[in-house]
């Protein structure tokens, strides 16, 4: 077997140790304000060499395929409708956390997604492929998750082939949660000027530190048999300071955000009577030990965002919230808490 290139040990051990650290900031700094007056950038350009490859109506769900040039493949994705699909609408790229839509742990699975925006004018796009990818460009082909090129996809060949079949009026935005709700920062970064907004929920901001790289490792080693040096190139290198948002927030001027996170303390989605947990003490357990101990790491990666979107006068809204593990109850109240900011950034 391939050798690790972390322990077990110093995973879990740095992950928990945050819940003791102090935090860099206090809640009075969670938004920051500036004038952002002028400073956007025109989105990368598109890829030509992108398609749909089919299409599945099902009611308000579209199950596609659009082929990747960069990967090489077929990604399959679903497509929520409004119920009105009569004008142009905005469109709202949603991604999935660590399993990426290939387990259970989705959105259409766990939150009552559908029945949220059945009222609003929006498209609401979900790849259901990408687990433990990060969603980023890898710089190379893995053993065990091949080519990722997810960055490429999401930013250049997938947005004009939804623009051509789903009615768009070509504004966008983009949310997620946990090991994704990193990677829409780094697709904002990566891409100024491509989403009106970003909504990142329970997610770790940092990609060149202990902390972050711990985090990462969690996910992609530990749970994806990945080498994460295949992502980003060696731990020391420009690679994981690159795709650092804290490092380079500035990047962010002129996105408007709304990033939340738990503290990891039990909250009120964390009992028996939670539908997901649906009585049982184990899955209970399980939320609040290894959620709130995943939560409390977050938070300190998020408070470190505010503290350099403070220091750089760059405006964002920050949900702190006192209580709360990593767990669906609270993304489901973050999606409906970030809507209003979100549709207003979209004209919606």
């Amino acid at each position: 077997m391939r050798s690790r290139t972390f322990k077990r040990g110093r995973v879990v051990a740095a992950i928990a140790a945050v819940s003791v650290l102090p935090m860099l900031v206090s809640p009075a700094m969670a938004s920051a304000g500036g004038d952002t007056a002028g400073t956007r950038t025109a989105p990368a350009a598109y890829s030509t060499d992108s398609y749909l490859a089919s299409r599945t109506d099902n009611g308000r769900k579209s199950t596609i395929t659009v082929y990747s040039p960069s990967m090489g493949r077929d990604i399959p994705l679903e497509v929520i409708l409004p119920a009105d699909t009569s004008e142009p609408r905005p469109t709202l790229y949603l991604l999935n956390g660590a399993g990426g839509g290939e387990d259970r742990a989705t959105w259409q699975r766990q939150t009552d997604v559908m029945d949220f925006f059945n009222d609003k004018n929006v498209n609401v796009v979900t790849p259901i492929e990408g687990a433990f990818s990060y969603y980023t460009d890898w710089v190379n082909e893995d053993p065990a998750l091949g080519v990722q090129k997810w960055q490429t996809f999401l930013t250049q060949e997938l947005p004009p082939v939804i623009d051509a079949e789903f009615n768009t009026n070509k504004v966008q935005s983009i949310s997620a949660i946990s090991m994704t709700a990193t990677s829409v920062l780094n697709l904002a970064i990566a891409a100024p000027g491509l989403y009106k907004s970003v909504g990142a929920y329970s997610g770790c901001a940092e990609t060149s530190t202990p902390v972050g790289q711990s985090s990462i490792e969690l996910v992609v080693g530990m749970r994806g048999d990945a080498d994460v040096t295949n992502m980003w190139g060696p731990l020391d290198g420009q690679g994981w300071i690159d795709n650092d948002p804290v490092v380079n927030a500035e990047k962010l001027r002129g996105t408007e955000l709304y990033i939340s996170t738990g503290s990891g303390l039990p909250g009120p989605h964390d009992t028996l009577a939670n539908e997901a947990v649906d009585g049982q003490v184990g899955v209970l357990a399980n939320q609040i030990i290894v959620g709130g101990i995943i939560e409390a790491a977050v938070n300190y990666c998020t408070h470190n965002l505010a503290y350099r979107l403070n220091e750089l006068q760059i405006p964002a809204t920050f949900d702190f919230k006192p209580t709360g593990t990593h767990s669906w109850g609270y993304w489901q109240d973050d999606l409906h808490n970030s809507w209003p900011m979100i549709a207003n950034s979209m004209g919606v």
